[in-house]
């Protein structure tokens, strides 16, 4: 910590009764609850001299002491040397296969120590060296994302050019993008078509949800090429295409029918399945694969089209229920 404090505050009876970082919250200007927070989390905001948690409450005759930083420089994604599986490049962009367990971006909350370590752009950086800065320094190059359990086809652009003539391509649904996904049950009809409105759960803010109106508009297109009825039970297996990519959107869209993906235990999945005579399988990932991608070269012109094959552990898994 540094010697000297940032500034010190004195609380008043007015102001008894209320949490630490609800105090703050109202008395320090123009820093984000999130950063009180982390200024309390790592022991920089004292009271009378001694370190507290976010939820001490207030007597009224305490003295506050902040002596760390209020605002922190903006995080910018480094490079780092991390292996990656290369479709397709060119000096406009590059298509790339994204293992799961990969997050495609860190996030403006992450931190040098944390979250900003290990990204799908930290390994495009050290890669290629320079990106699109259409997106700004969290996330050079991204067009469009993939969720972190999600595997398969990715666009990244190289120049801001190409970048601003994918993003239209993308706007436009020029961009044929195809997922296969192992979802739970078999879906009543052969093909269908979901248009439910997506927006973020009120009471769970890491889920979507299609059940409260004034949602952005979302369109899933699903074919079933295989139903399997298997002693772990019934799933089935589909070609899914979308419209649209809002957050979650094949996952939301799919558990909103009542046959979430496989894995995907934040809408439904189950984390274990079990068969009659108790055997047990689990799968670590969510069982959705982009494994298809139609684009039109943003220089050229020329339509480009990119497949992906299952990786290993979803054929794995699979082989297992089939």
């Amino acid at each position: 910590m540094p010697d000297q404090p940032a500034f010190s505050l004195e609380v008043t009876t007015a102001d008894a009764g209320k949490r630490l970082d609800q105090f703050l919250a109202g008395h320090v200007a123009e820093t984000s609850r999130a950063r009180i927070q982390q200024l309390i989390q790592s022991e920089n905001v004292l009271v009378n001299d001694k370190s507290a948690k976010s939820s001490l409450r207030l007597r009224g005759d305490e003295r506050i002491t902040i002596v760390g930083h209020l605002k922190v420089a903006p995080l910018r994604a480094v490079a780092e040397e991390i292996p990656l599986d290369i479709i397709y490049e060119d000096s406009d962009l590059a298509i790339v296969n994204k293992p799961a367990g990969m997050m495609v971006h860190a996030g403006a909350g992450a931190t040098e120590a944390a979250r900003n370590r290990g990204t799908l752009v930290n390994a495009l950086l050290h890669r290629f060296g320079q990106l699109s800065g259409v997106g700004g320094d969290l996330r050079p190059g991204i067009v469009h994302r993939l969720d972190r359990a999600t595997s398969g086809l990715i666009i990244v652009a190289k120049n801001d050019g190409a970048h601003r003539k994918l993003s239209a391509e993308f706007s436009e649904r020029q961009v044929k993008k195809t997922y296969l996904a192992l979802v739970h049950g078999w879906v009543k009809n052969d093909e269908g078509t979901v248009s439910s409105s997506i927006s973020r759960d009120r009471l769970r803010r890491t889920r979507m949800t299609t059940r409260r109106s004034g949602g952005r508009q979302a369109i899933t297109h699903y074919k079933a090429t295989k139903r399997i009825d298997s002693e772990y039970g019934k799933f089935s297996l589909l070609e899914v295409r979308i419209d649209t990519g809002r957050t979650h959107q094949i996952r939301v869209h799919l558990s909103s029918l009542g046959h979430p993906v496989v894995g995907d235990v934040l809408y439904g999945a189950p984390r274990e399945m079990r068969s009659k005579t108790k055997k047990m399988i689990s799968l670590d990932r969510n069982f959705l694969h982009s494994a298809r991608l139609e684009v039109k070269h943003p220089r050229t012109g020329e339509v480009l089209s990119f497949s992906s094959p299952l990786p290993d552990e979803l054929e794995q898994f699979l082989e297992k229920v089939d």
